[in-house]
């Protein structure tokens, strides 16, 4: 069975393209991490995947607005490859300040601003699943780790109806299993509708401010020591996978089982 491609895409302060392509390893895919110079100068080409990640990071030090200058970067140069490649039956993710690339690119509606808190926060999550999409199918709720500055989800009443109206709203913050265990407030950053990621061009675009990345594995789950205890005590087997890896799974499987 071939692996699907999946281009990572780094450079410019985009700090979590490892991960992001371990990830999708693990997932069964075929990831390669590619600067965005690479695909500028045409020595790699867009077209050749199946899968294009625009993980976490401070693209350019976050100094002209979270995820800005990288945006008119790609739009400058790229424009014309990445609407084609959007709108053929491909995925796209972004994750964290790919979130804010992408949606500063006009691929997915609002706009990432300050925290309420006005500080950075770096917590764990519990999300609800909300949307219809490939990279969501099957997953219910996911807990998953967010780190950023610039995470409240903003846009005007009229889009938000509108994202409702369309299910394009893909996940809100909800008072989960580490929320309820950490004693947590469910929202961290005072996003509107409690919006944790959205949707376009019919589920194939992601957008989400988590990093799924950060927990593919049991162990990375800030309580799994807790777990793990209660595993051996119930006499159950321990899990090796995290919940952030069935994210990165289904994307696979989507070009894996047509």
């Amino acid at each position: 069975m071939l692996k699907p491609r999946i281009l990572v895409l780094s450079g410019y302060g985009l700090n979590c393209e490892e991960e992001t392509a371990f990830a999708f390893e693990r997932a069964g895919g075929s990831a390669e991490i590619v600067h965005l110079n690479d695909l500028i100068r045409g020595i790699k080409k867009l077209k050749n995947y199946q899968i294009l990640a625009v993980p976490g990071g401070f693209s350019f030090g976050d100094d002209t607005g979270s995820g800005k200058a990288f945006a008119n970067k790609f739009k400058n140069h790229l424009s014309g490859e990445l609407q084609t490649f959007v709108e053929s039956d491909k995925l796209v993710i972004g994750i964290c300040n790919g979130f804010q690339i992408l949606t500063n690119l006009g691929l997915l509606p609002g706009a990432l601003v300050f925290n309420d808190s006005a500080r950075y926060i770096d917590r764990w999550v519990d999300i609800k699943i909300e949307g219809k999409s490939p990279w969501l199918a099957g997953i219910n709720m996911l807990s998953v780790p967010i780190a950023h500055g610039e995470g409240k989800y903003f846009a005007e009443p009229k889009t938000l109806n509108q994202l409702k109206k369309a299910q394009r709203i893909a996940a809100t913050y909800a008072k989960g299993d580490i929320c309820r265990r950490e004693d947590l407030p469910a929202n961290p950053n005072g996003s509107l509708n409690n919006i944790a990621a959205v949707l376009s061009y019919e589920g194939r675009v992601l957008g989400l401010m988590p990093h799924p990345e950060r927990a593919i594995s049991f162990t990375q789950l800030p309580h799994w020591t807790r777990l793990k205890e209660e595993h051996l005590r119930a006499g159950r087997a321990l899990p090796k996978d995290g919940p952030g890896l069935q994210l990165f799974q289904n994307a696979v499987r989507y070009f894996q089982h047509r």
